[in-house]
């Protein structure tokens, strides 16, 4: 097997991975992205044993033991761009030998659980709520840059969204992915199922206006009154749609949790939603614990 040039995997003189300063023993086997740094600190302090720490700009990373679990939590920061970085570093940290710079032959499969905010889209969606994203959309066009994309993705979904919003040729394509049975099942019982938009940014792509107009002025109203299978779409975020397809492709278990803390048809919002968060997090420890 063809070593994999230095170019493509940068390996840090330490021995870490280039942008999250992490080694290959120093992550564990279920691991839970946060958007925000700080929250790192929120989930490590619920740790019996904190094994080990990196942080690089806005990459900050803890493994240790939760109820005997071992656990790593790593802030990704905003965006699906993060979320290529982070992903494929930790996927390289599991299933590439730093020596040989070769690809091992036992693959290594790992959970990765974000644990978020997000705004919602429809009435029975609450502030306070905790949304586990089924199904992802990316508005990003990420995974279109990734060969067997078609074959992780969900085209009915894709086709008839398209059709409905008469998507511009001058957006990036659309892709729908599901989340990981397996974690579907786990947090059936503690959170509300929806399907979820990862936008590019936080205002145009989410249909806000501040000074410049929309190019499409019905953006979140076509998305509100979109139905597929009985289906609609709850709730807008910024990476969810990367972490399920890249995990997908890679052979992974991904799925995410956003605390609602707006609601965009209701006009309310959740100002003081760090409780809610705290619960969040809490709950899905106890649950990750029992994996």
């Amino acid at each position: 097997m063809n070593a994999i040039p230095s170019s493509e995997l940068i390996i840090n003189n330490d021995g870490s991975v280039f942008h999250l300063h992490l080694k290959p023993h120093e992550i564990a086997d279920t691991i839970i992205l946060v958007g925000d740094p700080d929250r790192v600190e929120m989930v490590s302090s619920y740790f019996d044993k904190i094994e080990a720490h990196a942080q690089n700009r806005e990459f900050v990373s803890t493994t240790g033991i939760y109820k005997g679990k071992k656990l790593t939590v790593v802030a990704t920061g905003i965006g699906t761009d993060n979320i290529d970085i982070v992903v494929n570093e930790l996927d390289a940290l599991a299933n590439i030998d730093f020596e040989t710079r070769t690809i091992k032959p036992v693959h290594r499969k790992l959970t990765f659980l974000r644990l978020g905010t997000s705004g919602g889209l429809q009435p029975h969606i609450n502030v306070g709520d905790f949304v586990f994203s089924t199904i992802s959309i990316g508005f990003d066009g990420l995974l279109n840059f990734y060969a067997r994309r078609n074959e992780v993705c969900l085209l009915d979904y894709e086709k008839a969204f398209v059709e409905h919003m008469q998507w511009s040729h001058q957006h990036t394509a659309p892709y729908f992915v599901a989340a990981s049975d397996k974690l579907i099942n786990l947090f059936a019982d503690t959170t509300i199922s929806g399907i979820t938009i990862s936008a590019p940014g936080f205002y145009g792509p989410q249909g806000r206006v501040l000074r410049l107009p929309l190019a499409d002025p019905k953006l979140n109203e076509h998305i509100e009154n979109f139905r597929y299978k009985e289906r609609c779409i709850t709730n807008f975020e910024m990476e969810s749609s990367a972490i399920s397809g890249l995990a997908k492709l890679m052979g992974h278990d991904a799925g995410t949790i956003c605390c609602i803390i707006a609601n965009r048809v209701g006009l309310s919002a959740l100002t003081d939603y760090k409780p809610k968060v705290t619960q969040m997090i809490e709950m899905a420890l106890d649950k990750l614990a029992t994996l």
